[in-house]
């Protein structure tokens, strides 16, 4: 049963490569030396990991990871879903400016452009979000730029749907969080016994 399964992801995962090269092939002309564009769900391999702090809280329970789609309008999931009550504030996760404040089909998106992120910039959003800041603005790396909206999260509890695209392309926002961020949890402090106070 086991290796039915994975053959059946192995099966799919080729399936899933050959058709975007495929499209590639078939939508672009090839010049010897010059890189080849997968189109929209396309990984992007220079996403640095410039991440500061958590969208919301100190390590919020990821409720949906991001699963790319297939094609441009193929089914997937376009982000990742952060567990966070409404009236959370939202942070920026580091440095950059608003392109994007205000509602999208009822709900509140906030967009950043990361700085230094190259052209096209990478770009974070972060919805359903009652927003603070205003489109122009320079935030900081843990700014906060809204908070959690009580209705319009598409999760069955409350969520933050927290997304990253550079142009067209979508990809993985947890990609820009440093290992430190993914897999340390908040520090402790150790009670101190048995050490002389400096005196």
């Amino acid at each position: 049963m086991r290796a039915m399964r994975y053959a059946d992801v192995y099966g799919r995962t080729w399936a899933v490569v050959l058709s975007l090269l495929t499209a590639a092939l078939l939508t672009c002309t090839v010049r010897p030396g010059e890189p080849v564009t997968l189109g929209p769900a396309a990984t992007d391999t220079t996403v640095p990991a410039i991440g500061r702090t958590w969208p919301v809280g100190l390590r919020p329970p990821v409720l949906r990871g991001w699963e790319p789609p297939a094609t441009a309008y193929g089914r997937g999931h376009r982000g990742v879903d952060l567990s966070a009550p409404p009236g959370t504030p939202v942070r920026a996760v580091a440095a950059g400016r608003i392109s994007f404040a205000g509602k999208v089909a009822g709900r509140g998106v906030v967009s950043v452009e990361l700085t230094g992120t190259g052209d096209p910039p990478l770009r974070t959003t972060y919805e359903p979000v009652r927003t603070s800041v205003e489109k122009g603005e320079e935030v900081a790396a843990g700014e906060v730029i809204g908070t959690v909206e009580p209705t319009g999260s598409h999760c069955t509890a409350t969520c933050v749907h927290w997304g990253l695209r550079r142009g067209e392309s979508y990809l993985d926002p947890l990609s820009l969080m440093p290992g430190w961020l993914l897999h340390r949890g908040p520090s402790r402090l150790l009670p101190v016994i048995g050490v002389p106070l400096p005196g």
